[in-house]
């Protein structure tokens, strides 16, 4: 989405969220900023309901905060587990394997250090 002025603003950024195609997971995530103005950063929104876990390898660092619900997450390197509510943070370093779960459904907002630009 292109940045018009100093403000960057999206209305309903978490609405209609495209699925990860992710076969047996409900798994949904949009970016609401890819590479603003240039800049090596990302952010949207993802969203997990309840069902099959999503396993998921970061290749970029990011950080989440959880806007519902309530995630349940493995690093499936070290065993660590979190539950993660509304308005924790995250951080998941690059190279980071995670397992996402909820008992419900759970929203998040991300902003990751990738780029799409050539």
């Amino acid at each position: 989405m292109p940045v018009t002025g100093t403000i960057g603003h999206v209305t309903g950024g978490s609405l209609k969220l495209p699925s990860m195609e992710v076969e047996g997971v409900r798994a949904h995530i949009g970016d609401v900023f890819a590479n603003p103005g240039g800049a090596a950063i990302s952010s949207g929104f993802f969203e997990l309901f309840a069902g099959a876990p999503l396993d998921y390898e970061y290749t970029y660092d990011e950080m989440k905060v959880v806007v519902e619900g309530e995630f349940h997450l493995t690093d499936l390197d070290s065993g660590q587990q979190v539950v993660a509510r509304p308005k924790d943070v995250l951080y998941f370093p690059a190279g980071s394997r995670i397992r996402f779960e909820t008992p419900d459904r759970a929203l998040g907002f991300y902003t990751g250090h990738r780029s799409f630009a050539p």
